[in-house]
């Protein structure tokens, strides 16, 4: 089957609760205030699209094409985006909330995380390098065999994880939020 084109349109307010959206291609789109929880958006591209004000909530990525997409004031709860499409796989994220989300063993090279909540995200794997991790809640969030190197965790907050378990030259942390580093040692940090 052939894949639909939707190029430069907006689509606002438009409820997909539960919906399946097949073969479509959508580049440089814009969605606002559109509701996609628990809807199947698998096996379509979105490329150079920005989402305002959107809920994605246990939505379905199975081979879905994210390829520099923009995320703003959306939320993305439970999302397992180990399953979408790698080619091109990049976006950034501002005022987002994630929790419960997945990046195991994806590409996010120069992702930025601003003003979001990242509780309890998997970031098992995953390729972070240069990423920015600006104003965030980091509880409960999973690094793990993450490579790190240079991401900024300078105004993050809440993060705890083994810098021995994770790959992080001249990554950047606050004297404040150190302590997250040493959890596993179990010290009392005044």
């Amino acid at each position: 089957m052939d894949m639909v084109l939707h190029q430069n349109k907006t689509f606002e307010n438009i409820d997909y609760v539960e919906q399946k959206i097949t073969d479509s291609e959508f580049f440089k789109c814009e969605f606002i205030n559109c509701n996609f929880s628990k809807s199947d958006l698998s096996h379509n591209d979105f490329m150079e699209c920005s989402f305002k004000n959107c809920n994605f909530s246990l939505a379905i990525l199975y081979n879905t094409g994210l390829k520099n997409i923009q995320f703003i004031g959306c939320k993305l709860m439970g999302l397992d985006f180990t399953i979408c499409n790698n080619f091109l796989f990049s976006m950034s994220f501002q005022d987002c909330i994630l929790d419960y989300s997945t990046f195991l063993q994806k590409k996010m090279k120069k992702t930025n995380f601003i003003d979001c909540s990242l509780q309890d995200v998997d970031f098992s794997n995953a390729d972070l390098t240069m990423s920015l991790f600006k104003n965030c809640d980091l509880s409960n969030a999973t690094f793990a065999g993450t490579i790190l190197e240079k991401a900024d965790f300078r105004t993050a907050k809440n993060y705890s994880f083994d810098p021995a378990e994770n790959k992080m030259k001249r990554a950047r942390f606050s004297q404040v939020q150190l302590a997250g580093l040493l959890d596993k040692f179990d010290l009392d940090i005044e």
